[in-house]
Formats: C-alpha cells, structure tokens, sequence
C-alpha cells in the first residue's frame, strides 16, 4: 500500500510503499477514505510523542470502511462504516472497566504507538471496544474530525467543562480543536467567546457561533473577558497549548470556574507557571482533557443527527496525501482556519 513515512524525527516525510497490514486477533484492518491533519501529527513527527518508534507513519483521525477482521473480533464486519477515537482502550484494565478507555495504561493510539491513517490501510486494534459505526448520511470527511477534534471538543466541553445553558466559554486558540468546541458550547445553548490572533479565525469562529471575539494581539485577554462576562468565564479552555494560553484561560475564569487544558505543550512550552494564588482563592478546578472513549460518542452524533451540530463547516480543505505533507511538517500551516482533510491517496 501507499503511506507517507518517515525515518527520522524532522526529516523527510516520503510517498511509498509499504507492507499491506493484516488485522491482529483483536484488531480490523480499516481502508481509509478520509484522515485528517492534525497539529498532534505535527508534534509528533517533530519527536515530542515518546510512544512513536521509527521509522513511521502518522495519522490519527480518519474514517473508513473495514477491510478485514480478526478472529477475536465479534461486533464488526466487512464492509461496516466506522471511525475510532484516537485513543483505544485495552478494555480490561480498571480504566476501561469504569468507562474511562481514554487513559488507559495499555492504549493503543493509531499514528502514535503503531502506524497510523495516511496510508491506503490503517490496523486497528482493541476493535470490539473502540470503534463507532458511522451513519450513512454522513460522509467520510465530515467523519474524519470525529476521531480527534470533534470528539475530544466534545468531552472537554460536555464532560470536563459541565457546561450549561447561558454559561459563559472562553476558548483560547481558534484552530480545530477550538472551532470545534464554539460550535459544541453553542450547540447546547452556552456563549462561547473566542480568543485568537488571527482576524480571519475569529470571523470565522463568529460565524460557528461565537458570542463575542478578543483579539489577544490588540486588547488584555483577561480584563476583555472579564468585561465581557461581568465578572469571568464559567469555564475556559486552553485550546492551543502554551503558558500564555493556558494562563490567560486561567486568570479569565469567575470564582469556582473550570479550566480545561486540551492543547499540547512540549518542547519549550512545558515551562507553564500555574497562578495558584487564584486557584485557591478563587477554588478553581484544572481539568486536564485527553479524546473520548467510543461509548461517549452517541451524544455526539444525536447533535448531528438533529441538525444542531454541524462538522463539514470545519473542513477547510481536501486534499491528496502527498500534498498534505508540506502542512504537515510546518506548524505555521496549522494557524489556518479549517481543518485539511486527506481524501485521495
């Protein structure tokens, strides 16, 4: 099959051909019709995912057709439609027990610790406990931001945020992750406000359903939202992931408010420093917030469904595998609005 690979951590990522995968006993082997770009393939592809080993194909959020199933596997067949979160409990372990697949210990990760999804055939393994069956009236590329973004938006906001009507949101960083959480938030009644430096970001974020924008390169983050909201965000998210996001998102919130921290920091952007003054005077709560398990996805997809929801205004871009892989090696590609979506290899 085709894959895009690559041999050292910053170096060329090629076109070319690799060994077809064959499903584990446990596992399904998924033809992908869709995958998106992720900034996490970005980061891992620069060295900062110590699961990954070399040499290695990335990719994490896709959707597709199966293609072949293992022999343990009793829920899915060939031909079925489905996608998968990024993170794939083991289904035994304590966490999985308790609904938490999503940190689970033993995880398996497409794209991080086994090849992923830009590539003609992707395995995935733990099948029975993770995958989620798509419907037929939604296509594959509007599927493929199920598997990260969407889905990890979803959660944060749903499950980790406890969002209500007429709260108050900040997202800080309006990339996938950030657009995908304004639509959620606005979809379930709450006043998302957007925060960005890119004008045509938070336009768009606008047009997804945002209450209000800050433009953090003109105006003080935090004394806008406060502004904004009499007194402070009900909840903020750190969608980007660095020490000034993840601190403005902090210092935003109103007492007993609830930062998520969704975006990735490595590299040079660990050295975060937490205002815990506020924390504690305030009685913050820091949620951290890592994908969704598969059992969470119904509530997901009942938006959609409805009509409440809708992913395809996030797909920026199609594209064939080869020319994705300049954005995916520069991270500057990532500050466009939209998410780019494989959909010919």
């Amino acid at each position: 099959m085709k894959a895009a690979l690559y041999t050292e951590f910053g170096g060329a990522i090629e076109i070319t051909s690799v060994p077809d995968p064959a499903p584990s006993p446990t596992g399904v082997v998924v033809r992908v019709e869709a995958t998106g770009v992720c900034r996490s393939d970005w980061h891992g592809w620069r060295g900062h995912d110590p699961d990954i080993t070399l040499p290695h194909v990335p990719g994490h959020e896709f959707a597709g057709i199966i293609e072949a199933v293992g022999r343990d596997v009793h829920k899915w067949k060939q031909g079925d439609r489905v996608t998968a979160p990024f993170v794939c409990g083991c289904g035994k372990c304590s966490f999985c027990r308790s609904g938490n697949q999503q940190v689970c210990p033993d995880q398996f990760q497409p794209g991080f610790t086994a090849w992923g999804s830009f590539a003609e055939y992707v395995m995935l393994e733990y099948a029975d406990e993770n995958l989620v069956g798509l419907p037929d009236e939604l296509d594959f590329v509007t599927a493929a931001s199920l598997g990260c973004r969407l889905a990890t938006s979803y959660r944060a906001v749903v499950q980790q945020a406890r969002i209500q009507p007429e709260h108050w949101i900040a997202v800080h960083g309006c990339g996938g992750v950030g657009l995908s959480a304004i639509m959620i938030a606005r979809a379930l009644g709450a006043r998302p406000i957007a925060v960005d430096i890119d004008p045509g970001k938070l336009d768009l974020a606008l047009q997804l359903g945002a209450s209000d924008t800050v433009n953090a390169s003109k105006v003080d983050v935090t004394s806008s939202i406060m502004d904004l909201t009499d007194g402070g965000a009900h909840c903020s998210m750190d969608a980007l992931g660095s020490p000034v996001t993840a601190l403005n998102s902090i210092r935003c919130l109103r007492p007993r408010g609830r930062h998520i921290q969704v975006g990735l920091m490595a590299g040079d952007s660990v050295d975060s420093k937490i205002p815990f003054d506020l924390v504690v005077a305030r009685e913050l709560e820091l949620f951290g917030s890592h994908g969704m398990p598969a059992h969470s996805y119904p509530g997901l997809l009942r938006l959609i469904s409805r009509g409440q929801l809708n992913p395809s205004q996030l797909t920026g871009r199609t594209s064939t595998l080869e020319d994705a892989l300049t954005a995916l090696v520069n991270e500057d590609a990532f500050h466009e609005a939209g998410i780019l979506v494989i959909n010919r290899v």
